[in-house]
């Protein structure tokens, strides 16, 4: 369904060329969830945003290609792209109270969206709001409608930005961090509207989140992104059994055991992020790595399996010897 390839993008600056995004390509199938992870400042939401082209600022430059069903979309006009944009390939932004509109009811800008990509009437409209705010499970949908979105607790807008990205049925949902800032209980919620929707509509969803648990509970691959590459992807059975790079490691490594003997504190990766104006030569995390050596230097490519490749130098005895140290396995990515 979509295929990016040697994406990159660069913003040009007072201080030099940021390079958010630096070559990075991934797939993704029909019906598929593939989970994007990394600190932030990766580069995951501005890969995304790169798809649904909503980085127009006149300083970027995207390189590469990004082909949704046979379709090049870099390079499209914004006219032709907002017919893609809502139908076709739809966002969950992270926070819902920027997302929409504070002036608007959550109906209102439903039915607008609704309304843009399809032929019906505003009253037709309007029932498609109602319908899909039930979808989502609000309580009352026919009086949430005309409510605005000061009105509404943290989940329950989250609810409604999702319910305006299901209004037009989208084959590719692109979902950047639903679950942020809200409770457990909300979470899971929102964790089985996604899976729900994959179900009913047989979308594809990109999931894009810090939270290895969100991603051992629903992703199918994952891919781990690190200062604006890729250096881990595979399937989320290989992942969390056979993490191949050390700083998926670090990320495994952050949560918590569910059972043993309960750590004072969790493990952390050491060090900080590093700026994207002055890159380390060689692999970017080599800095904070406990297992850098000689061939660090080098730019490491992504090498493995069809199924499993990791950008990282270490030989597969080192590997080996670096996972013994590793937390369980994460409820769910059995």
């Amino acid at each position: 369904m979509l295929k990016v390839r040697n994406l990159k993008v660069s913003f040009r600056t007072e201080d030099g060329i940021v390079r958010a995004v630096d070559d990075v390509s991934f797939e993704v199938g029909e019906g598929e969830i593939l989970g994007v992870v990394g600190e932030s400042g990766s580069g995951k939401t501005v890969s995304l945003l790169s798809v649904i082209g909503l980085i127009i600022d006149p300083n970027a430059e995207i390189e590469g290609s990004i082909v949704y069903k046979g379709r090049e979309l870099v390079g499209l006009p914004q006219r032709e792209l907002r017919h893609v944009r809502g139908n076709e390939i739809a966002m969950i932004f992270q926070d819902p109270m920027t997302a929409l509109t504070p002036v608007y009811t959550i109906g209102w800008q439903i039915a607008e969206q609704v309304m843009t990509h399809t032929e019906l009437s505003k009253s037709a409209a309007r029932q498609r709001a109602v319908d899909l705010l039930a979808e989502v499970g609000f309580p009352n949908p026919a009086t949430s409608v005309d409510r605005y979105p000061h009105e509404l607790s943290g989940g329950m807008r989250q609810r409604a930005v999702i319910a305006m990205a299901l209004s037009c049925n989208p084959s590719l949902l692109i979902a950047d961090e639903p679950t942020t800032a809200l409770d457990v209980t909300v979470q899971a919620q929102i964790l089985d509207l996604i899976q729900k929707l994959r179900r009913d509509h047989g979308s594809a969803v990109v999931l894009i989140t810090h939270d290895m648990g969100v991603v051992a509970e629903v992703a199918d691959r994952v891919m781990v992104m690190y200062a604006g590459r890729v250096v881990e992807h595979g399937s989320k059975r290989d992942l969390f059994r056979s993490p191949w790079h050390p700083y998926t490691w670090g990320l495994l490594d952050s949560i918590p055991p569910l059972d043993g003997a309960r750590p004072r504190r969790l493990k952390s990766i050491g060090g900080n992020p590093p700026s994207l104006l002055a890159l380390p030569p060689g692999c970017a995390f080599s800095p904070r790595c406990r297992y850098r050596f000689h061939r660090c230097g080098e730019r490491p490519e992504l090498s493995g399996t069809v199924g499993h490749r990791a950008a990282c130098f270490l030989p597969p005895e080192e590997r080996e010897s670096g996972r013994a140290a590793r937390v369980p396995i994460a409820a769910g990515a059995s």
